[in-house]
């Protein structure tokens, strides 16, 4: 089978059976790469445990693929809750568990074969604060999740994972002459980026995004929203946000959560474009967030 420079993971292939070193054809055109790595999320009537305590109650939702989903709402509400359920992050706290399906391309993530490390995999995330390694380089950042992996990589392999990533997080010109300088001297939205990058070296299908732009200024969010803009066309997003304005600009959907009441369930309210949650929404409780006479 001929290969071409950018590795992508087959379209057929789950969470659980993913080879290691999977290949395309050197004439598949990008946009049936693009195709073949987005995913298309289906939730399915899902709760969300911390032990005994229902922390998220009945969602249903569809999270389309190559495609921006905003998911907001008051504080303690759920939404941050939610984003780590669809890549099995929530599980790393000794309690969590959910009830309910959530199916990437027809595959339960939650079925008893599926390995949460492979989900991670193929569903990214980029936390709400900027977290390079402090003791690795920019290079060494980059390649972090290969390694972690147990990726073993010739010096060129890596050398052009580093730039591809680097370039698909807008950051390459910015840091291609200091790449053995450690990440955290980067600047605030520099090192976010650089999260980023290490994200996508992993080539997953799906980039979950907490509040990825909660702790920079402003240049370095609009920074960040444009990079959201490019990276739809390879990736399904979905991000959670406190900034209504940001919502609007970066998302095709959006989903509203709130709480059912004080110390029960957080839940999902109301879901459509985000151009109709914002303009003209069907629950009351969402119309009185977003036009901020709550939250």
């Amino acid at each position: 089978m001929k290969t071409f420079t950018r590795v992508r993971k087959p379209h057929a292939t789950h969470p659980a059976q993913e080879p290691r070193n999977a290949t395309r054809p050197a004439d598949t055109s990008p946009e049936q790469r693009r195709a073949a790595m987005a995913r298309r999320i289906e939730v399915s009537d899902l709760d969300i445990y911390y032990g005994d305590f229902l922390a998220v109650r009945q969602v249903s939702m569809e999270i389309k693929a190559n495609e921006v989903t905003a998911l907001i709402g008051p504080s303690g509400c759920g939404k941050s809750t939610f984003l780590r359920s669809l890549n099995r992050m929530h599980e790393v706290i000794p309690g969590a568990r959910v009830e309910g399906r959530i199916v990437m391309d027809g595959q339960d993530l939650y079925a008893p074969h599926v390995d949460p490390v492979a989900v991670r995999r193929q569903v990214g995330m980029v936390f709400q604060r900027p977290n390079p390694f402090p003791t690795m380089s920019i290079y060494e950042n980059v390649l972090a999740g290969m390694r972690l992996n147990a990726r073993r990589l010739s010096k060129s392999d890596a050398d052009a994972i580093v730039e591809r990533s680097l370039r698909g997080a807008n950051l390459w010109e910015e840091v291609k002459h200091r790449l053995d300088k450690p990440g955290a001297g980067l600047s605030g939205g520099q090192q976010q980026r650089l999260c980023i990058a290490r994200a996508i070296a992993v080539e997953p299908a799906v980039l979950l995004m907490d509040e990825p732009c909660s702790a920079l200024d402003p240049i370095s969010t609009a920074a960040i929203e444009d990079l959201i803009q490019e990276l739809k066309t390879d990736y399904t997003i979905v991000i959670v946000t406190h900034n209504m304005h940001q919502a609007a600009r970066v998302s095709q959907e959006t989903a509203f959560f709130n709480l059912e009441g004080v110390g029960l369930p957080g839940q999902l309210v109301e879901m459509s474009s985000t151009k109709k949650i914002f303009s003209n929404p069907d629950n009351a409780a969402t119309e009185a967030y977003v036009s901020g006479r709550f939250g």
